[in-house]
């Protein structure tokens, strides 16, 4: 298909986007990608300067592309590039369309719009007169009034990005590199979004938490269309032709399922000998290994991700947010640790574990936003329950009131005391040690755990930067403490040795 670029006025350029939004799925896909290669220009990987000729990964997403989407893909699959071309040929054929594009560094926010400005550069001389004479061009804006319309590049960690705006076309990149908190950034974003708006999330992988790995996990409950793009779909990814007969037992079933050549097979040694344990994160082969591959997670991530595909189902699950595995039993001890939060709707969740204070089995786990009164009475009902458990309630902060409704109002005097003091106090001694207690059962006896909410924090639990050991951003880390709080109060009472 050929396009005249004869005219420049604005009815003109509208009729040119009328063939970017037709209803016809296979018509849309051809005229975008016929658009694309004939009126935008990028650098190719030698430094030239060459059409933007459609490749697999980017044919495949003109294919199934919604109204909103969320990209997984392997490195350099060059998505980011076509979504800023689809977008920045919207805004110049479609009258009043605002453009956002947010990148997660400046760095990357400046090689995105440098993207953009060779489209602009490159157009044809007759469209860069009339409607798309441009008023202001800079490093992150460009205007064109003719159109009333604008693209814009901001940084996920500027304050107030995409506030106040009405945006038309909005395209989240490496969403799962955003700093600060991803979520409520990107929560303000989609404020902005307008109902007809084109939302695109787009990341490589980072760890199976976080707000990417939550917007992909829940991707189908919310409409939003997910793409996956493994890095063989890149062409240019081969290499030197490995022998047949060298192929290992994954070789050959890449090669059986997916028809990878012996010269990817040899690419992808390559990539497995320059980055080890993060291949799969950085060019990913199956959309959900990539996630567990790659984070900072202080636990065995091999082991929790053993017993998440083993973990039963609870028993019942009564009250919001209490699930039982099982069920008490006469004549059995039982302990009730709990770590608890101030309550509310946007806060920690308050969380107490039970377990079997002989085996160390997990038999019950409550997780809610409870007021501290509110707590103390569940977990009081809940050691009644279990034989009228040892309660080891965390007395740091919001503790010292649970501890006090749990004696003043609920009248439960069964309470684990550490240095003369009712409740367990962490510290900055105690707090590694738990943790590596916890850590140490998830390798050596993971068939305690029955929780998969209590899994899933462990693996999304990570050392940052500082050296602290904590919830990635986004996530909880409230079942995490509690059960290393169990386990390690269960440790003091059969020992004898208390570690406060």
């Amino acid at each position: 298909m050929l396009f005249d670029w004869g005219a420049a006025d604005r009815p003109e350029l509208e009729r040119l986007g009328n063939v970017l939004d037709v209803t016809d799925r296979a018509r849309r896909k051809q005229n975008s990608i016929a658009l694309a290669a004939q009126l935008l220009r990028v650098r190719s990987r030698t430094g030239k300067t060459i059409p933007l000729a459609a490749n697999d990964a980017q044919k495949q997403y003109e294919e199934d592309r919604g109204q909103s989407n969320i990209i997984l893909k392997a490195r350099q699959m060059g998505m980011t590039t076509w979504v800023a071309g689809q977008f920045f040929m919207k805004t110049i054929t479609h009258a009043g369309t605002l453009t956002v594009q947010v990148a997660h560094t400046q760095e990357a926010a400046e090689s995105i719009f440098r993207i953009v400005h060779r489209f602009l550069r490159c157009l044809p001389p007759s469209l860069c007169q009339g409607a798309l004479k441009t008023s202001q061009v800079n490093a992150r804006q460009i205007i064109f009034p003719g159109m009333d319309s604008e693209y814009r590049v901001e940084t996920a960690g500027a304050p107030n990005a995409g506030r106040g705006l009405t945006i038309t076309n909005l395209h989240c990149s490496e969403v799962a590199r955003w700093p600060g908190d991803p979520a409520e950034i990107l929560e303000g974003m989609r404020a902005g979004l307008s109902p007809a708006g084109e939302l695109v999330l787009e990341s490589t992988p980072m760890g199976a938490a976080g707000c990417f790995w939550k917007e992909w996990r829940e991707a189908k409950g919310t409409g939003i269309v997910r793409h996956f793009f493994p890095w063989w779909m890149e062409k240019a990814y081969v290499s030197h032709a490995v022998e047949e007969n060298s192929l290992n037992d994954a070789e050959r079933r890449l090669r059986r399922e997916h028809d990878l050549t012996l010269e990817q097979i040899g690419y992808r040694r390559q990539i497995q000998e320059r980055f080890r344990g993060l291949a799969r994160q950085e060019y990913a082969e199956d959309a959900t290994e990539c996630f567990l591959a790659s984070g900072n997670c202080i636990f065995d991530t091999a082991a929790i991700d053993a017993r998440l595909r083993e973990v039963p189902a609870p028993v019942s699950e009564r009250r919001d947010g209490l699930h039982v595995w099982l069920r008490p039993l006469k004549g059995k001890e039982y302990l009730v640790a709990v770590d608890p939060a101030g309550g509310g709707e946007d806060g920690d969740y308050s969380v107490a574990e039970v377990i079997d204070m002989g085996t160390g089995l997990q038999c019950a786990e409550l997780q809610g936003r409870l007021t501290e009164l509110d707590l103390a009475q569940e977990v009081a009902k809940l050691a009644h329950e279990y034989n009228h458990a040892l309660l080891a309630v965390e007395r740091n902060n919001h503790g010292s009131g649970v501890l006090a409704y749990l004696k003043g109002v609920c009248r439960y005097e069964r309470l684990h005391a550490t240095g003369g003091q009712e409740g367990w106090l962490t510290t900055s001694v105690t707090r590694p040690l738990i943790l590596g207690r916890l850590g140490s059962a998830l390798v050596e006896s993971p068939e305690i755990f029955a929780s998969e909410r209590l899994l899933r924090e462990c693996r999304s639990f990570v050392r940052r930067a500082s050296g602290r050991a904590e919830a990635q951003t986004g996530e909880h880390d409230d079942c995490v403490m509690a059960m290393a709080i169990a386990l390690a109060v269960r440790e003091e009472r059969l020992t004898g040795r208390a570690l406060n």
